[in-house]
């Protein structure tokens, strides 16, 4: 059997070579050879990249194999996610892997600029002894002001509240009741930048607080205030920057990251006022081998067909332990439910959950649901990524509904539908007992309770006698074996449903004989694949 063609395009730790394990056919690239890429990439099905590697449009349609883009870091600036999500490939990153080198690396930063340690370091490698030059300010009882108070925000408070600071926070998305219990002040931002005698900026790079901290901004701080980006590039009005140290409107700044990188001819470097380092936020051993782990990982789970925690382009996020256990049940139903929609096209979908879990965040089983629905109907693979563009290219409306009651099961989990033709189609399924045996409960508003199997045969009739006796018999001289049924109906005399497991696939021919024989208004085989 062929292994999946795994390409590393850039140096990754040799533990990532581990954690992929021996189920791959690992190639290497080198990443910024452009041709190079392109021609390797042709086969593979994985990728992963530090951030040298642009995996642009080009690459993507270069790989028509390709499944995963794996980042061994945090930032996504090198890789084209809308053309990857176009093109049904997953992307990845470790959002986790660099958080207590950034936060360390901030702490750095302040302390440097706090007791001038870079500049004293220079002039006494040079043979100067400059005390008095570098007499420096205690961070105890200092207002350090966080912009930004995610993983690495909090990380820093942490760490800074252990010198006695006093800690104020600006960050629209971060409730009163979680400052509190990070021991935080939440502030404006303006009240902040007047305030805070160290400032450090945490925000994710989009147009809006792309410049955030500009002249207005830099106006507003203290003359001996300090500003620290060991963000992103461009948070910072590097211009605006530059002419507020350079004329002294703040004290000092410390800078990880530019808006070029390298930063060559920047004016910033000139400046006696400035540390500077060259992006190594996450330049740790600790934070190498945790980002390339973590991707090895993702990647193992992404060529397997599972939804992967970390990928970007798909919604979700984070599955909660007791939601996980339904995504194979749920890919299971969208197979069932496609089945029974083919008579005429989808319309609309709604993907019902009730039960315990409803209070969870169960929109990863919208995901799997589509995944099922589009598996075996449509010539592309399909992807937890791509499964919602094919239902927008198809005009199918797409809703989660959440009921917290559930009558009969703990959680209950039903796929409804309307058809073009005005028909509406459901099939519902739940987890039960303690080995959480995967079952279907009701199909078209019949009450039914069987395994889902490989192999389902669903068919409705009028009911009457001998309707068993006569398509067990063409199953049996067919060599076709049943290995459960389950028979419902809601009234005497009225329409029947027969939903069969049968261990192996039936013949066109044999499932058309069945139809004839027993009049069936609906005759189906639906077959479930992994």
């Amino acid at each position: 059997m062929t292994k999946p063609i795994v390409l590393i395009a850039e140096e990754l730790s040799p533990a990532t070579i581990e954690a992929l394990g021996p189920d791959f056919d690992v190639r290497t690239v080198d990443g910024t050879d452009r041709p190079a890429l392109l021609e390797s990439v042709a086969s593979a099905n994985a990728i992963l990249v530090r951030s040298a590697t642009k995996v642009d449009a080009e690459v993507i349609s270069a790989a028509p194999n390709l499944q995963v883009v794996a980042r061994a870091g945090v930032g996504l600036d090198n890789v084209d996610i809308k053309s990857a999500t176009t093109a049904g490939v997953m992307v990845v990153n470790a959002p986790t892997s660099n958080i207590i080198s950034a936060a360390e690396l901030t702490v750095g930063h302040i302390l440097s600029l706090a007791r001038h340690i870079p500049a004293a370091h220079a002039a006494l490698a040079q043979g100067q002894w400059k005390r008095s030059a570098y007499t420096g300010t205690e961070l105890y009882e200092k207002n350090i002001g966080i912009i930004g108070l995610g993983r690495i925000g909090a990380l820093i408070t942490e760490r800074l509240k252990s010198f006695g600071t006093n800690v104020l926070a600006y960050d629209p998305y971060v409730t009163s009741a979680r400052a509190q219990q990070l021991g935080v002040q939440l502030v404006s931002l303006d009240e902040l930048l007047e305030q805070s005698d160290f400032i450090t900026i945490h925000m994710p790079k989009t147009p809006e607080t792309t410049g955030m901290i500009s002249t207005p901004q830099l106006a507003k701080m203290k003359k001996t205030a300090y500003i620290v980006n060991v963000a992103r590039g461009g948070l910072i009005d590097e211009d605006a920057l530059f002419t507020a140290l350079s004329t002294g409107v703040i004290a000092g700044a410390g800078l990880d990251v530019f808006v070029n990188e390298p930063p060559k001819d920047s004016p910033l470097l000139s400046l006696p006022n400035v540390v500077v380092t060259p992006h190594l936020g996450a330049s740790t051993d600790e934070a190498q081998e945790k980002a390339g782990i973590a991707v090895a990982k993702s990647v193992r789970l992404a060529l397997a067909g599972e939804l992967v925690p970390d990928a970007v382009n798909v919604a979700g996020g984070i599955i909660d332990p007791s939601v996980r256990p339904g995504i194979d049940l749920v890919v299971k139903l969208g197979q069932v439910f496609s089945g029974l929609a083919q008579s005429s096209p989808l319309t609309s979908v709604d993907v019902e959950v009730r039960g315990e879990i409803a209070s969870l965040d169960v929109s990863v089983l919208k995901l799997a649901a589509l995944k099922g629905i589009f598996k075996n109907v449509v010539s592309e693979s399909v992807s937890y990524v791509n499964a919602p563009l094919l239902a927008e290219q198809r005009g199918i409306d797409v809703r989660l509904l959440t009921e917290g009651e559930s009558t009969d099961y703990r959680n209950l989990i039903t796929l409804r539908g309307a058809l073009s033709d005005g028909s509406q189609i459901s099939v519902s399924g739940t987890l039960q007992g303690v080995k959480q045996v995967e079952k279907i409960t009701e199909i078209n508003s019949y009450e039914v309770d069987l395994p889902i199997d490989e192999h389902l045969i669903v068919m409705q009739y009028t009911d009457r006698p001998g309707i068993v006796a006569v398509y067990g018999k063409e199953f049996g001289e067919a060599r076709i074996n049943i290995a459960g049924m389950q028979i419902a109906r809601q009234k005497l005399g009225g329409t029947a449903l027969s939903v069969l497991t049968v261990d192996s696939p039936v013949p066109a021919a044999i499932i058309e004989k069945v139809r004839a024989a027993i009049d069936a208004q609906v005759m189906l085989e639906i077959d479930i694949t992994e």
